[in-house]
């Protein structure tokens, strides 16, 4: 009989990320692997949710028992850690860094189809941003966001979903307020036309939008990036 060759051993290295957030107006606590979001706490339903796809039968909902209940506790860690931090560095200068927004459908886009619009914003330290939609320069309010996820450089990202049934000459537009961007939200319109191919739509830049001061502060994530803090 042949003799087996020597034991190999396979050795995987992955990322484990864990976030926890907080602001005078937003607050958040995930944790992935690999750049993908695995657990998220929802503060508002009071519970922890798993945010894989069903066929991603890797992760052991158990293994996160109790998680939700830790996050509760990180928050208000959190919240009493930027309240110290607010009155000793107030008035010095804060690094911020403005979003960069691309609109797209999720899949090939025909008249008539239900489909989704993604706003992708990303870059931008620190959270929060605003982010409001337009159908036909109309506002339309029924749209969900993801979790602030974070980029290897420090800065954040988020997407935001809008179901739309398209008709030709539809116009839609994402809006995207920040802090570093202050009174000037940034804008991208993206429009329908049957006439092109493949998948239609065609992204372009729109004219910005003007919507005035945002008034008050949104807040500041008690997130540390470069030597802000020291």
């Amino acid at each position: 009989m042949p003799k087996c060759g020597p034991k190999m051993e396979v050795r995987v290295t992955h990322n484990l990320i864990g976030l926890t957030g907080c602001s005078d107006t937003e607050e958040e606590q995930i944790y992935g692997t690999d750049g993908e979001v695995a657990f998220h706490s929802d503060f508002i339903g009071k519970k922890g949710l798993l945010t894989l796809p069903d066929f991603a039968d890797f992760v052991n909902p158990s293994s996160y028992d109790g998680v939700y209940e830790l996050s509760v506790r990180n928050l208000a860690i959190c919240r009493n850690f930027l309240d110290r931090q607010m009155k000793a560095y107030n008035g010095s200068d804060e690094t911020t860094e403005p979003p960069h927004i691309s609109v797209y459908s999720k899949d090939d886009v025909n008249v008539g189809v239900e489909n989704d619009l993604i706003c992708h914003v990303t870059g931008f330290f620190p959270p929060p941003v605003i982010i409001s939609w337009t159908k036909n320069s109309v506002n339309v309010t029924e749209f969900t966001n993801s979790q602030y996820r974070p980029n290897h450089n420090g800065t954040f990202n988020i997407f935001s979903h809008l179901k739309i049934t398209p008709k030709e000459g539809d116009i839609y537009s994402c809006t995207v307020g920040h802090k570093a961007i202050l009174g000037q939200p940034q804008t991208k319109t993206w429009e329908f036309d049957a006439a092109l191919p493949g998948v239609g739509p065609s992204v372009f830049c729109g004219v910005g939008l003007t919507l005035g001061l945002l008034g008050v502060a949104t807040g500041t994530f008690f997130l540390v990036k470069g030597n802000n803090l020291y």
